[in-house]
C-alpha cells in the first residue's frame, strides 16, 4: 500500500540529529520556556524576514491569540475563504467574531476580486489562507488592507518558506500564523506553531499572554492562556530547519514529476501563480466521480485524503452563522472534488511512478 502521507521517511533522513537534539534537551533538565525555544523564535524570524517570531504550543492557538492581540473582538467581522480548514475559522469565532465568507479562486487561495464587496464597517480584519503550499495574491490583499485601514493575519499553517515575488509568507501581514503539526513541510513530533511580526509590541503581548498572562513569575499582568513551545519540540523544529530548503526542494520536485507525468483528461492538476514561490505541503487534484476514483485507488493499493471534504460554512459547528448550501457554489465544488493523492518526503520514484501509472489508467464508467 502507498499511503497518502508518511512522516517516518523524513525521521529517518536526520534520525541522528535528531535523537541528538532530544537527548540534549533531556540531560538539561530545563523543558518549557529555555534556551531552545528563544533560539528557535530567533532562528525562525531570520529564516521569514520579520523581527520577532513567538513560539506557542499549536496552530490554532496562533490564529486566535493572534486576533486577541489586534483586538478583534465581539461584533467584529474578519474576512476569510470559504475552503479555509476549520481552524482558520474557529480563530476567528473564539474571540466572539465573525467569519464573512469569500471564494476560492482557481489556485484555491482567497479570490481577490471578491474580498472588496465583503467589506462593512464592521470588518476589522483580512485572514489569508495560504492552501496547500501555495500563496494568495498578496500585493493586492496588502493594497486592500491598506485602503480600508484593516489588520492583515496570514494562515500559514500550510506554507512555510513560500514566497510571493521572493518575499516570504508570513511576513506581509500585522501577523503570520504558524502550525508545526507533524505533518507539514516544517513538522515538528507533537504539536506546536507560532506567530511572526515586525511589531514589537504584539509580540510582546503574545509572549506575555502565551505564559498565563505573566511576565514574571507568579506576577500577571492579564488573563492569559497556557500556550507555550516546549524546549524538546524547539529543538528538533531548530534540526528541521537547518535542513528546510532541501525539504521543499524534494517536494518541488515530486510535484514536477506529477505535473508533467500526469495526463489522465478527468484529472484537474493544480495550478501556480506565476510571481509565488509554492511549497507543495499538499498535491491536490480535482475529479467530478470522486468516490468512485478514490475507491479505485484504494482497490490498487494507493492511499488519498480529502483536503477538506466539509467547508466551514456547513460544518454543523457554525450552523449557527446560517449561511446556506448554495451560497459558496466554487467553495462547494472544491469540497466536493478534491482530492490529495500520496505525497511525502521520502518518496521513493517507483512509488511515485506507481501512482502516477495508476491514475492515467482510470476510467470511470460513463
Amino acid at each position: 500500500m502507498i499511503k497518502a502521507n508518511r512522516m517516518d521517511r523524513g525521521f529517518y533522513k536526520y534520525q541522528k540529529e535528531y535523537e541528538d537534539k532530544v537527548l540534549e534537551v533531556l540531560r538539561s533538565g530545563w523543558y518549557i520556556l529555555g534556551n531552545e525555544v528563544s533560539c528557535f523564535e530567533k532562528e525562525f524570524a531570520s529564516y521569514i524576514g520579520t523581527k520577532d517570531c513567538v513560539g506557542l504550543a499549536s496552530g490554532l492557538d496562533a490564529l486566535w491569540i493572534a486576533l486577541k492581540a489586534l483586538g478583534i473582538s465581539n461584533g467584529d467581522e474578519v474576512i476569510v475563504q470559504g475552503n479555509a480548514y476549520i481552524a482558520s475559522v474557529m480563530g476567528i469565532t473564539r474571540n466572539g467574531a465573525t467569519p464573512v465568507f469569500v471564494e476560492p479562486d482557481c489556485y484555491y487561495q482567497i479570490d481577490v476580486s471578491k474580498i472588496e464587496e465583503k467589506i462593512t464597517s464592521k470588518t476589522k480584519a483580512v485572514l489569508v489562507v495560504h492552501l496547500y503550499g501555495q500563496v494568495a495574491k498578496m500585493d493586492e490583499i496588502v493594497r486592500l488592507c491598506n485602503k480600508y485601514n484593516l489588520k492583515l493575519v496570514e494562515d500559514c499553517a500550510q506554507a512555510h518558506g513560500a514566497a510571493f515575488q521572493n518575499k516570504k509568507v508570513g511576513a506581509f501581514g500585522d501577523i503570520g500564523c504558524f502550525s508545526f503539526y507533524p505533518s507539514k513541510n516544517l513538522g515538528a513530533f507533537g504539536d506546536a506553531g507560532a506567530i511572526t511580526t515586525d511589531n514589537l509590541e504584539y509580540a510582546e503581548y503574545i509572549r506575555v499572554f502565551r505564559n498565563y498572562g505573566s511576565e514574571k513569575r507568579y506576577y500577571n499582568k492579564m488573563v492569559g492562556t497556557n500556550s507555550r513551545l516546549d524546549e524538546i519540540q524547539a529543538g528538533l523544529l531548530r534540526i528541521k530547519l537547518k535542513h528546510i530548503q532541501e525539504i521543499t526542494d524534494e517536494r518541488i520536485k515530486i510535484a514536477e514529476k506529477y505535473n508533467c507525468g500526469i495526463h489522465n483528461k478527468k484529472i484537474i492538476k493544480p495550478q501556480v501563480r506565476k510571481e509565488t514561490y509554492g511549497v507543495w505541503h499538499q498535491y491536490v487534484i480535482r475529479i467530478e466521480d470522486r468516490n468512485d476514483f478514490i475507491q479505485y485507488l484504494e482497490n490498487c493499493g494507493v492511499g488519498s485524503l480529502i483536503h477538506y471534504p466539509i467547508p466551514p460554512h456547513l460544518s454543523k459547528a457554525y450552523q449557527y452563522l446560517n449561511v446556506e448550501k448554495g451560497s459558496f457554489p466554487v467553495t462547494e465544488k472544491y469540497a466536493a472534488t478534491v482530492v490529495s493523492i500520496p505525497f511525502y518526503n521520502g518518496m521513493e520514484d517507483e512509488e511515485q511512478e506507481k501512482v502516477i501509472e495508476i491514475i492515467n489508467d482510470y476510467k470511470s464508467e460513463e
